[in-house]
């Protein structure tokens, strides 16, 4: 059974590129949060060389049963081959936050507006 919620590390090649995919989900409520850090050097062996990248990483928080779609979109958007998609179980934090990450990966109902104040107050 997949975990409640996750956190999903992908990376990609370039601030604009994270910031599609990353607007992406969350705007088609696959993920409630997503974090695009810059300044990412990747190490890695791809085919038969060792490559060194700069990538920008994405960490999106969502529940465990959007994982396939999302992991769908993030290949759809994405521009490498084989593109980082991870997922790790979150196995305690905040229950406000965690609460507010399921509210915002579920589908309003519908006439309905969500508060839309963010996990902090602010609104966006």
């Amino acid at each position: 059974m997949p975990q409640d919620t996750v956190v999903v590390f992908v990376t990609a090649s370039s601030d604009e590129e994270a910031e599609t995919i990353a607007r992406a989900v969350v705007e088609e409520r696959l993920v409630a949060c997503a974090n695009v850090v810059p300044g990412v050097t990747a190490l890695f062996r791809w085919q038969g060389k060792i490559e060194r990248e700069s990538e920008v990483l994405i960490i999106m928080k969502t529940r465990g049963l959007l994982l396939e779609g999302l992991i769908a979109r993030v290949k759809d958007l994405h521009s490498y081959e084989t593109p980082e998609i991870i997922a790790v179980p979150i196995v305690g934090g905040s229950r406000e936050y965690l609460d507010w990450v399921k509210e915002e990966t579920e589908a309003p109902p519908r006439g309905k507006q969500k508060d839309r104040r963010g996990p902090f107050g602010l609104g966006f």
